[in-house]
């Protein structure tokens, strides 16, 4: 009889494990760690002393619980890009909307829930120009006893561009706090990178940099499955491996129809997971990316990371890699032709589930504004004026006192309004030449949009030619959304929904809206709380170019936000 018991009790707790998943535990600390690049040393801020930081894995339906100490000596939020957090924006992270900050010394617990999330994603740093060293990856498998959706790889490699996972991230000699103080203070742009890296290096092209490079070994006849991560503060990313075509097959840890091609773009706080099979001659080849910029008459980071494929079989490797083919730096046709062909895999195991209709319409214009200074002390923008961003005129005003979630929920007063505008105060030619100047100056306020739970909405991106047009990658806490269509030049609503795809739409969290462009995006606003939406080209983001989604709970208890963690920080 005991014996019978016991079998009982294993099994349910093997249901119960299959069922409800696997929860992970972790502790951060988050601390400064000396790290020698391009010829110099320096202290930068790291999770663990890792720069990029520890990779977190589960599978779908897991949970995590991570432990965070600042040890540091500014204050950190972190944030878990691109995961849905149902009914607990308390464990999403930006400062000041859904939590204060964690100050030096304090501590706070993260709450992590993987629902529908499957391939690769990241976490980083939500205070500032703290990302650029506090970031790593995410992976989320497939649920135990499932398969991926195309064929299986015999390796992964994780890729962190930022700098097989591959990351890809930037790195300055100086301290980039510093560069971030002295930008706001001046009201300029920020010193330009002086490296991109892969997985934290930057490749054997700069100084001081060929015994740390990054270097991927694989062997003939296998397949590879590379997780890709855009970690750059500003900057869209070419990326491409010499000789080899890449098959993608998700984006955003959702999957995709799976397509070749000879190189990706992928932009600020995007992932993607493409397939590699090493089927050329044994040898060495390199993986490279470059900037994909296209603001005329402006200084940026011109340069070319690189990491190595190198075949184990390989004999006798070529002393020179060979470096693949990566589009100009301004061929937005390039990044269109890849842009275009990403789908959903749209399969009875991955539905799409976007809205065939909708009740909630937003229209919001995105643009780069100037902000007059005094002429006493004027600032380092253009006609030595203050460089702004802003959503329908509106540059977001982050508060201090206390977060937007905490007030939303306690009916805390004056700490947000609720009248972000629903469409643009006054319609002009957004993408046209010559704008009038009175443009260029934006309203300011800490406004947000109230959203019914379970509303059908959608969203047109309108890139606005102001001081001058850019891509801007535009990211959504709280939810994925469904890219149901984008094009050049002005939205036209009578015409263009007729274009829509509404039948394999890529799932993404972070949209490219194209310089002087549009962007269509659906999605159902059933995850109550306090979500950001926001540009992730740091320094648009820094200047104002976010807003607020505040969805409001339904009838249901599962429908409603969850109580706020007795860990809080407090402001």
């Amino acid at each position: 009889m005991v014996n019978l018991v016991g079998l009982l009790l294993l099994l349910y707790g093997i249901m119960f494990y299959c069922v409800n998943g696997k929860t992970h535990h972790h502790t951060f600390v988050v601390k400064s760690a000396s790290y020698t690049r391009l010829c110099s040393t320096k202290h930068i801020l790291t999770v663990n002393g890792r720069f990029p930081g520890p990779t977190l894995r589960a599978q779908r339906g897991d949970k995590m619980i991570i432990k965070v100490y600042n040890k540091g000596k500014d204050n950190i939020t972190l944030h878990w890009h691109g995961v849905k957090q149902p009914r607990n924006p308390w464990s999403d992270g930006p400062a000041y909307i859904t939590q204060c900050p964690i100050q030096p010394g304090k501590k706070y617990t993260y709450r992590i829930h993987f629902t529908t999330e499957e391939g690769t994603m990241w976490w980083h740093a939500h205070l500032g120009w703290s990302r650029a060293t506090v970031h790593g990856a995410i992976i989320i498998y497939p649920k135990r006893r499932s398969l991926y959706p195309f064929p299986h790889p015999h390796g992964e490699v994780l890729i962190i561009l930022a700098s097989v996972l591959i990351t890809a991230g930037e790195w300055w000699k100086k301290d980039v706090m510093e560069i971030e103080r002295n930008a706001t203070i001046t009201g300029g742009e920020p010193q330009i990178s002086d490296a991109y890296t892969i997985n934290g290096q930057p490749g054997d092209l700069y100084p001081c940099s060929k015994p740390g490079t990054f270097k991927v070994k694989v062997e003939h006849g296998k397949r590879y499955l590379l997780r890709i991560v855009n970690a750059v503060m500003n900057y869209k990313l070419f990326f491409s491996i010499a000789k080899h075509k890449m098959t993608l097959v998700g984006t955003d840890g959702s999957y995709t129809k799976p397509f070749q091609t000879n190189y990706i773009m992928i932009a600020p706080g995007q992932s993607m997971d493409v397939l590699l099979e090493a089927n050329q001659h044994p040898s060495l080849y390199y993986m490279a990316a470059s900037s994909y910029f296209t603001i005329s008459d402006s200084e940026f980071d011109n340069t070319t990371t690189t990491a190595l494929l190198q075949y184990n079989d390989s004999n006798n490797p070529s002393p020179s890699p060979l470096m693949p083919h990566l589009p100009d730096h301004n061929q937005t046709q390039a990044a269109t032709r890849f842009t275009k062909k990403l789908r959903s895999l749209a399969s009875k195991k991955h539905p799409v589930r976007v809205p065939l209709t909708v009740d909630t319409k937003l229209f919001v214009t995105l643009s780069i504004n100037l902000v007059n200074c005094s002429t006493a002390k004027p600032c380092e923008g253009p006609y030595n004026t203050r460089f702004s961003a802003s959503l329908n005129n509106i540059s977001f005003i982050m508060p201090t006192s206390c977060d937007i979630l905490r007030a939303y929920y306690y009916g805390i007063d004056g700490v947000f309004d609720k009248d972000f505008p629903s469409k643009p105060p006054n319609a002009f030619n957004y993408t046209g030449n010559d704008l009038p100047d009175n443009l260029l100056m934006p309203d300011f306020g800490t406004k947000v949009t109230v959203l019914k739970y379970n509303a059908r909405v959608e969203l047109i991106l309108q890139g606005t030619n102001v001081l001058e047009g850019d891509n801007h990658p535009f990211h959504m806490h709280g939810y994925s959304f469904y890219v149901v269509g984008w094009g050049f030049g002005n939205f036209n609503p009578r015409r263009d929904p007729l274009r829509f795809n509404l039948m394999d739409p890529p799932e993404q969290n972070t949209v490219g809206v194209p310089r002087n462009g549009w962007v269509a995006i659906r999605f159902r606003a059933d995850n109550p709380g306090v979500w950001m939406m926001h540009c992730h080209v740091e320094d648009h983001q820094e200047w104002g170019m976010k807003s607020v989604f505040v969805v409001e709970d339904g009838d249901d208890p599962q429908a409603k936000i969850l109580p706020p963690p007795h860990d809080l920080p407090e402001c």
